[in-house]
């Protein structure tokens, strides 16, 4: 059994470690959430979670790692910078019509294995240097506050657009955490730095940040694209442009991500051109297509038929073009209701512009 005067040093060791293992920055963060627990529970009231139903199933637990996993006392936070510096400029495939917009997080590998695997590493490795401990791997896995936590834990500060922000690192990393009952040196909590800036509230394409810290998700549209089930508001469909899985637009006006680091883990890559794919190509592919490139991508969670139905959505959005038209027409018979919905709308959209295109010639 370590005695309490060697938990310092535990943590440093831990510190350490963590960066050995490709992370930008851990801490350590107690477990007292009551703030961000009526923070999540007047959100939930409001019906913002939309179809997240899963959000409200642990009741307090979310709030409470220690009724999550009893004996649980400190809360290891760590980030991962993920941003991948020789991607394609986000603004440039944002701007290219033809090319689906794929959030930056999500041109790799998937960050659920790459996490857990390293902080598996980082928890087995001084459970053999100090002796047993209890303690949890999360990455996405459990119901935790880990932006509330990692704040706390002194590793950013939660920005106006609800993603954390690091003054060193911006935002564009991962988050995971290890739950664990050693009573560690617990960090200070990160204050905030946003000042008056509001950069990332009108930069919102759907305007789902509905005032500072608050944000509905049912229209963002990293959830329309990915959590969200069934048919996207038509309303919000204009909005999406060519972005067809996540949203980066928040981050990409915040001043702070001048400071984001490249990421240095090689899984997080670009991998089978998804920095500027052809949204005519992707279109095509065939369910057997999508099982062989998206597998081991963060994509491949959301399914064929809600890629497709994503990509429809883009296509409608794309100008006039009859290469466009011929990749709707050709899976206008899809087996899913839910993608033939979003190819019609897709295809009455196509047409209204090639009409107006050819009235004003």
């Amino acid at each position: 059994m370590i005695q309490p005067l060697d938990l310092a040093a535990v943590k440093g060791e831990l510190v350490s470690r963590a960066r050995e293992l490709g992370f930008g920055a851990l801490g350590v963060a107690h477990v007292d959430l009551p703030e961000d627990e009526r923070h999540l529970l007047r959100w939930l009231d409001a019906g913002f979670h939309g179809e997240m139903h899963y959000l409200q199933r642990h009741g307090r637990k979310r709030s409470h790692p220690e009724e999550l996993v009893p004996g649980t006392v400190r809360v290891v936070s760590a980030r991962m910078d993920y941003w991948p510096r020789e991607a394609r400029e986000a603004e440039e495939a944002l701007a290219d019509s033809a090319a689906g917009y794929i959030s930056r997080y999500a041109l790799g590998r998937d960050y659920h294995k790459v996490l857990r695997k390293a902080l598996a590493r980082l928890a087995e490795g001084f459970a053999e240097r100090i002796g047993p401990f209890g303690y949890r791997v999360c990455v996405d896995s459990a119901p935790v506050l880990e932006k509330a936590l990692a704040r706390e834990a002194g590793l950013g500060w939660i920005g106006k657009h609800t993603n954390l922000i690091a003054r060193d690192a911006g935002s564009w990393f991962f988050l995971g955490e290890i739950l664990t009952d050693l009573p560690l040196p617990a960090d200070e909590r990160a204050s905030a730095h946003c000042g008056t800036c509001t950069a990332c509230i009108p930069a919102c394409p759907t305007a789902a940040i509905v005032a500072p810290y608050r944000l509905d998700a049912r229209r963002c549209i990293s959830y329309l694209t990915i959590e969200h089930p069934g048919v996207i508001p038509p309303s919000l469909r204009p909005a999406l442009g060519n972005r067809i899985y996540g949203c980066d637009d928040c981050q990409l006006v915040c001043p702070w991500n001048k400071f984001a680091h490249a990421a240095s883990h090689p899984d997080f890559k670009v991998r089978h051109g998804l920095d500027a794919p052809r949204l005519a190509e992707l279109f095509a592919w065939p369910a057997a297509q999508f099982e062989e490139r998206m597998r081991g991508s963060a994509i491949y969670r959301i399914g064929y038929e809600r890629w497709s139905r994503n990509i429809a959505v883009a296509l409608g959005n794309a100008p006039c073009s009859a290469a466009v038209i011929g990749a709707l027409e050709r899976r206008r018979n899809d087996p899913s209701a839910l993608v033939r919905e979003h190819i019609e709308w897709a295809l009455a959209r196509q047409r209204s512009r090639c009409a107006q295109r050819d009235s004003s010639a």
